[in-house]
């Protein structure tokens, strides 16, 4: 059997497990346990947020995340750790990005857990990207909603002019406030960098092999970053015009498929070597495996703020499967998911 074909066999089988693994048959949203409410010390400033996003003062902190169906029970677990662990909570604004697809009842989910969050939700149109998309080694990578984090500074109002965006496969164990105070400098975006990463296995060989392409790294000390984790200066970002850069990258794979993965490589072209540093403990990426397997992995050396999830393995999804890794364990306290009678988490009872 040719190789190409066996390639397109084994990414046809992937691509069927990983669907069957993250997308419900039954598309019903989650059920949840109503989280208790945080409120400020006596050392907060106070914060004010009007309806329209403007900020009345710096001590407003601004956060975006994405929300749909299948990844909820993450997305719930990561605003919850957030709150848990600011020194104040009350000073924190949710920004969500959703796609039209269950709004009201993702609207109405977030309401009833977090009685007192300030948050607003946003429409993100699929349009805007399901001609730029071309297949991924996973699925989940392909989704329009992974792609929401390059509209940010189009989808949230002027007035806000910073912005951390999480994943939602994550969660804080760490004042969120260390984070959002960090100095971008003249940076647009700041994320922990891995600067021991071999660049070469994020594009295919015909990026390589083009020298138009290629010399898009030329001269640049590039390391890689996760954009699961970053803190953006969306005023930068609008006055360069950071969002047609990028789109620009993606209508190139769309044409010659110069790399595999998703919404990153694009970033990695259009920032690498031009990001503001932030400590590793902001990122301990990769729990969830590579994005085949999804195997257990350890943490990085060193002290932590944030345990994220990246790969295929979600904790949420190992809990239930009763075959959880180690350090699933961490996740689990954040887990509001109500439980059936007939079923509880392995390592919590909800």
């Amino acid at each position: 059997m040719p190789l190409t074909l066996i390639f397109l066999l084994f990414t046809a089988v992937t691509l069927i497990a990983d669907a069957a693994a993250h997308f419900p048959v039954s598309g019903d949203i989650p059920t949840f346990r109503e989280a208790q409410a945080f409120r400020n010390g006596r050392e907060c400033r106070r914060a004010a947020w009007s309806a329209v996003g403007a900020d009345h003062n710096l001590a407003v902190i601004h956060i975006a995340m994405t929300l749909d169906v299948t990844y909820l029970r993450g997305s719930v677990a990561g605003v919850f750790s957030v709150l848990q662990h600011a020194s104040c909570p009350e000073n924190i604004v949710f920004h969500f990005i959703a796609t039209m697809h269950r709004r009201p009842e993702l609207r109405q989910t977030i309401t009833t857990m977090f009685p007192s969050l300030k948050f607003r939700l946003y429409y993100f149109d699929s349009n805007l990207v399901r001609g730029k998309i071309s297949y991924s080694i996973r699925r989940a990578l392909d989704q329009p909603l992974n792609y929401a984090r390059i509209y940010l500074a189009d989808l949230l109002p002027t007035t806000v002019r910073r912005i951390i965006y999480f994943d939602s496969d994550l969660i804080v164990v760490d004042d969120v406030a260390k984070l959002w105070s960090i100095d971008l400098r003249t940076h647009v975006l700041g994320a922990p960098e891995y600067c021991h990463a071999n660049f070469t296995n994020y594009f295919t060989r015909r990026f390589w092999s083009n020298p138009s392409y290629a010399a898009s790294f030329k001269g640049r000390d590039v390391c890689y970053f996760n954009t699961g984790v970053m803190v953006i200066d969306l005023m930068k970002w609008r006055e360069g015009e950071y969002t047609e850069k990028l789109e620009n990258w993606m209508r190139i794979q769309k044409r010659n498929r110069i790399y595999e993965l998703g919404s990153l490589p694009p970033f990695l072209l259009v920032f690498a070597s031009d990001v503001e540093r932030v400590e590793h403990r902001w990122n301990q990426h990769g729990l969830g495996g590579d994005n085949l397997e999804g195997l257990c992995r350890d943490l990085h050396p060193g002290p932590v703020s944030l345990l994220h999830w990246s790969g295929k393995g979600k904790p949420w999804l190992r809990i239930d499967s009763k075959k959880p890794c180690p350090l699933d364990s961490l996740w689990a306290p954040y887990d509001l998911f109500r439980h059936s009678s007939s079923s509880s988490s392995v390592f919590t009872d909800n």
